[in-house]
């Protein structure tokens, strides 16, 4: 993908959040694709102030240092990036075009809310808040979907599970 189309995309999507019939055409354009089967729902094991709660977003934010996502793919970009939940927001930057991001930019409590859930724990409504948490870049198509569905979700939830995870909280973009 050009860099002009990413600049397209990026208009769009700023001229969609300012201007909602905008935002119905792409809405009404959307084909969700089918999954099999149920729900995968867990009866969470332990009460939530007792829980170590981790958030997912597919806001597609990620430490500076560290790749952007690939958003010269039209796919979209299954891959993962690990966050520090106590350094991520001093050293944050969203890869993602197809959002306008210029709030979460301010405040990356809008797409990734430590800051929220970290006041729940002082109130002792969580148990705690994990130190990892995971960013996906949220448009995912095509042959990418097996990939995250087969893969990577799958390394994100086995890494939730070594962290001793209790509920995940996934914050979409």
């Amino acid at each position: 993908m050009s860099s002009l189309k990413r600049l397209k995309n990026r208009a769009l999507a700023r001229l969609a959040t300012q201007v909602p019939a905008i935002a119905q055409r792409f809405v009404a354009g959307y084909q969700a694709q089918e999954s099999s089967g149920g729900i995968p729902w867990t009866v969470p094991a332990k009460p939530l102030d007792q829980a170590k709660l981790a958030l997912v977003t597919t806001s597609g934010i990620h430490h500076r240092q560290q790749e952007p996502f690939d958003m010269n793919d039209a796919n979209g970009d299954p891959s993962y990036r690990q966050l520090n939940g106590e350094k991520i927001f001093d050293d944050f930057q969203i890869t993602h075009d197809y959002y306008d991001h210029t709030d979460a930019g301010k405040d990356p409590n809008i797409i990734l809310p430590l800051d929220r859930v970290r006041e729940l724990v002082r109130e002792r409504i969580v148990g705690s808040l994990a130190q990892n948490h995971y960013s996906f870049m949220g448009h995912i198509d095509g042959p990418h979907i097996t990939t995250l569905v087969e893969k990577t979700a799958q390394e994100v939830a086995q890494k939730l599970i070594v962290d001793q995870v209790d509920l995940v909280l996934l914050t979409p973009a």
